[in-house]
C-alpha cells in the first residue's frame, strides 16, 4: 500500500510517499511551525505541506486517491502546527500513541483526512520550582524512537540520543515504553557559537566536518574544568596563541557543547539513567560519532554503545510514524480503516 507521512519541525517540513515499506518519493519545504510563530498565521505552513505533498504525487506519477493513509509528525502536532494534538504522558509504549493519534480533514492542505501522531511527555502531577527540571516533551523523536526500536529490533532498556537543533535523550524500558526525555539546546547553541560570536572567525564560521578526537576531547575536559563559557572563548585563545587550525578549534567547541549534553544526560532528574543500560546514538555523522566518543570514554557509561547506520537515520520519523497507524490498524490490507 502507499502511504504519505509528513514530518514538521520548528523550520523544515519533510514529506515522503511511501510503498511496500521503502521510500519511493521525498521532497522537504523550508517551512515549519517558526513560521506560524512568527506570523501568527498558519498560511506560509499550509502552503508548504501542501506543495511538498503535491511534490511527491507529480515524482511518482500517481494521484492522490491512490495513497491509502497520510500521518503526520512533530511540531505540526503543536500549537503552533497545523493541529494541535495534547501530549501522551509517560510512560508510553506504541499501543498508547496508537490509540491517541488523531484524524482532522484541513482543506487548505488536502482534500482527505490526515492523522496526526501526539507527542509525548514527562509523568508530573504539576510544574514549580521544586521539580522543574524533572519535566520534558517531545514532539517527532518519539517516532523516531519507536522507528528505531522497529528497525533495529530493539529490545530495552536503553537510552536514545537523538542529537539536532536541540538534543534528546530517550529512555525506554524493558517493555519498550518511553519513559522520559531530556533536551538541551546543543544544536542551537554551537549555531550562535559557531555563526554570531567573536569565536566565528576562529572556525570559519563552520561546525566540524570530520572527527578530530584530542580536540574533541580537549574541548570536553576544559567545560568540565572551568564551565562552557570560559571553554568557548579558549577556542579564541587557541586561534590567537596557539597552533591549530579551525578544523581542530570546531572539534574543541563540539567536546565543550557536549560536554554539557553528557552532564544532563547522566544528572537530570528528568530521566535518572542507569550507567548500565545501552545507549542508541543516531543523528548526523559528526554528532553522532563525538556522542559515541565521549560516552565510550566517560567511566560513568557501562552500557554497549550502538551507532544507528546513516541510510537508517534518514527515514526513522517515516518508519516510526507508519508503525504506529499500523499498531492502530489503519494499514491493513489495501483499504484505510476510520475512528
Amino acid at each position: 500500500m502507499r502511504s504519505i507521512t509528513i514530518d514538521t519541525g520548528t523550520t523544515n517540513t519533510r514529506v515522503k510517499l511511501w510503498h511496500g515499506g521503502q521510500v519511493i518519493a521525498q521532497s522537504c519545504a523550508e517551512v515549519g511551525v517558526r513560521d506560524t510563530a512568527i506570523s501568527g498565521s498558519r498560511d506560509k505552513l499550509q502552503a508548504g505541506v501542501r506543495n511538498a505533498i503535491q511534490m511527491v504525487l507529480t515524482e511518482a506519477a500517481i494521484e492522490l486517491q491512490q495513497v491509502e493513509v497520510m500521518v503526520a509528525s512533530g511540531m505540526i502536532t503543536s500549537d503552533f502546527g497545523l493541529h494541535e494534538v495534547p501530549h501522551v504522558e509517560a510512560p508510553a509504549g506504541i499501543e498508547e500513541l496508537a490509540r491517541a493519534v488523531v484524524q482532522k480533514l484541513i482543506p487548505e492542505v488536502v482534500d482527505r483526512p490526515m492523522w496526526f501522531v501526539p507527542g509525548i511527555k514527562n509523568s508530573l502531577p504539576e510544574v514549580d520550582l521544586t521539580n522543574y527540571e524533572a519535566m520534558d516533551i517531545m514532539r517527532g523523536e518519539e517516532v523516531e524512537a519507536f522507528g528505531l526500536i522497529e528497525v533495529m529490533k530493539l529490545h530495552g532498556p536503553a537510552v536514545f540520543v537523538l542529537p539536532g537543533s536541540h538534543s534528546k535523550f530517550i529512555t525506554i524500558d524493558e517493555r519498550n515504553r518511553i519513559t522520559g526525555c531530556v533536551t538541551t539546546l546543543a544544536g542551537e547553541l554551537l549555531d550562535v557559537i559557531t555563526s554570531h560570536t567573536i569565536l566565528a572567525g576562529s572556525v570559519s564560521n563552520s561546525f566540524a566536518h570530520e572527527l578530530d578526537e584530542k580536540m574533541l576531547h580537549e574541548g570536553a575536559r576544559c567545560c568540565s574544568s572551568v564551565g562552557l563559557g570560559r571553554a568557548c572563548f579558549s577556542a579564541r585563545i587557541l586561534d590567537l596563541f596557539g597552533n591549530t587550525q579551525p578544523e581542530q578549534r570546531a572539534n574543541f567547541l563540539l567536546g565543550a557543547v557536549l560536554a554539557e549534553d553528557l552532564l544532563a544526560l547522566k544528572r537530570s532528574k528528568a530521566i535518572r539513567l542507569r550507567p548500565e543500560i545501552p545507549v542508541v546514538i543516531s543523528g548526523k555523522k559528526v554528532m553522532k560519532q563525538a556522542f559515541a566518543e565521549l560516552i565510550r570514554h566517560d567511566p560513568f557509561f557501562r552500557g554497549e554503545v550502538l551507532v544507528v547506520d546513516d541510510a537508517v537515520a534518514a527515514d526513522l520519523a517515516g518508519l516510526g510514524s507508519l508503525a504506529v497507524v499500523r499498531e492502530r490498524g489503519l494499514m491493513s490490507g489495501s483499504s484505510v480503516m476510520t475512528k
